[in-house]
């Protein structure tokens, strides 16, 4: 291997020590970003490589975590029938059988759907808990596996399902926390189907080659592996080091990069030859230019990973607190939504799947939901049709205490903070959207469905932050990015980049740690000899 033209940039070949005096005037600000670039890079080499192929992976081949509108196609019609209990008498039947648990709380919404052939009020607490009690006689319901077999068929396509077991944390599944413990089924095709034995969804399909993905991707790209070694505690502090120190070679590579690149403009000189960068050997060459024209690139995906587990809690939550969505909803009963369920069931499309309730305050309002997503209110003379601006607002004014509001605004297109990713629909981030502004310190925004009052997102400064910190320069979620294969294209150029960069950094740490470790021995050696 030869280079030239880099001596004042390199440490003494024969360096012993850093701390000999010998070298101490040698090693300059330069020589320290080399020092730092090289040996980070010997130790993050490989984990680089697979942080930008399991990113890959993510981006563009795993599949997306199932979406509201796949559960919506593949419920069952609602058919409701006579005798079917009101939420509220679901409630109190509930009350009356004295089984109580972790759902209690201020009841926030609460859909009546069909799962496996039976009503269910499936209800969430303003904690955001979820549980199930039968529309039949209120009996708290935790899916058996013969109920979750009949629920997952509707999703197996016609082939036969064996069940595999019950797990608490299947690999790829949001929200385990609240849904958990699951059933898992089998088919022969190697599809395999996840269903939650608390509410009856189905929260995972997926084919052997998508499970396959699904670990080569967020598996490894999140560290979801230190669960199975019991450190999962450490999971959040590891990936934040990771992606502190990842950053940091970056930053270190990008500097040294632009100071070494001699691109001869204005007459300026090159290296020899009119070479403009320092390096002849292969992998020096090629780490050199993916770093010069990727590593900016490969700095902002290391440093929004960093960001993105929030160190030191430094931005906000996303979503309001419990505390503050009971303010909202209005602590309370059930109040109108204790309403019977046969008062407009013969309005019902065959096409619905859902009656929703949504309470705020003494208002509520009752929904139909048909498969394809679309809301349809339905009047019964407790409920209304919509919770108007005004009511949304007293809401807010509640949640907010004595902080005043600054405005409102009805949106019917998204805004850089309330928008969908590129595997969500309109279903899933629904449209329009109410955003109140409070007259806080952090400018707080919340954005609010009115059709159903939900609080869909909270943004004060600290998240606005985050949101271009992490979500912009790690996803490219904004603008014209928008634009799907625009995304694809820029997605695929820069991580392109970021697999040259990374794969060169292991080929030259693999030779640094071999040429390294030797020396180390004889050094060793002639100490024990002396």
């Amino acid at each position: 291997m030869r280079r030239d033209d880099t001596r004042t940039f390199q440490l003494p070949r024969d360096a012993r020590s850093l701390a000999d005096p010998r070298y101490e005037e040698s090693i300059g600000p330069m020589n320290s970003l080399i020092f730092l670039h090289r040996w980070i890079g010997v130790v993050l080499a490989l984990f680089m490589l697979v942080w930008f192929s399991t990113g890959l992976v993510i981006a563009f081949l795993a599949a997306p975590p199932i979406t509201r509108a796949q559960q919506l196609a593949h419920a069952e019609s609602l058919a409701p029938e006579t005798g079917w209990l009101s939420l509220g008498d679901a409630l109190e039947a509930r009350a009356r059988s004295g089984r109580h648990g972790e759902e209690d709380g201020v009841v926030a919404e609460g859909r009546l759907v069909r799962v496996a052939g039976a009503p269910v009020w499936l209800i969430e607490n303003q904690f955001g808990r979820r549980s199930a009690i039968s529309a039949l006689d209120g009996v708290p319901i935790v899916f058996s596996p013969e109920q979750a077999r009949r629920i997952a068929d509707l999703w197996a396509e016609g082939a036969d399902l064996v069940y595999s077991g019950s797990e608490e944390a299947p690999v790829g599944v949001r929200n385990a926390e609240t849904l958990r413990p699951f059933h898992r089924f089998s088919a022969r095709d190697g599809r395999e189907i996840v269903v939650s034995a608390r509410t009856g969804e189905v929260v995972q399909s997926a084919t052997r080659s998508e499970r396959a993905l699904i670990y080569a991707g967020n598996w490894l790209h999140l560290f979801r592996w230190l669960d199975l070694v019991g450190a999962g505690d450490y999971r959040r502090a590891a990936l934040s080091w990771a992606g502190f120190f990842a950053a940091a070679a970056a930053l270190t590579g990008v500097i040294l990069g632009f100071a070494k690149w001699r691109p001869g403009f204005f007459g300026r000189p090159t290296y020899s030859r009119g070479r403009t960068q320092p390096y002849r050997e292969f992998f020096f060459a090629y780490h050199f230019w993916a770093g010069l024209i990727g590593g900016v690139f490969a700095l902002l995906w290391a440093a929004s990973g960093f960001f993105s587990t929030n160190p030191g809690q430094i931005f906000s939550q996303p979503t309001p607190s419990p505390e503050e969505v009971a303010r909202y909803r209005s602590v309370g009963g059930v109040g109108a939504m204790a309403s019977a369920t046969s008062a407009n069931v013969a309005t019902l499309a065959p096409e619905t799947v859902a009656l929703s309730w949504s309470r705020i305050g003494d208002d509520a309002v009752l929904l139909a939901v048909s498969r394809d997503g679309e809301r349809r209110a339905l009047e019964t003379g407790r409920t209304k049709a919509a919770f108007g601006e005004d009511a949304l607002a007293a809401a807010v004014a509640r949640l907010a205490g004595a902080t005043p509001i600054a405005g409102r605004e009805l949106l019917i297109d998204y805004d850089s903070y309330y928008y969908p990713n590129h595997h969500q629909s309109r279903i899933d981030k629904p449209l329009p959207v109410l955003r109140v502004d409070l007259a806080d310190a952090g400018g707080t925004s919340l954005y609010i469905d009115p059709v159903d009052g939900r609080l869909l997102a909270k943004f004060d400064a600290s998240r606005r932050v985050y949101r271009w910190l992490y979500s912009a320069v790690h996803h490219w979620d904004f603008g014209p990015f928008q634009n799907q294969w625009l995304w694809n294209g820029w997605m695929a150029l820069w991580v392109f980049f970021g697999l040259a960069l990374s794969t060169t950094a292991v080929v030259l740490a693999w030779r640094r740690l071999r040429r390294s470790i030797p020396q180390r021995e004889r050094r060793a050696l002639a100490a024990q000899k002396a």
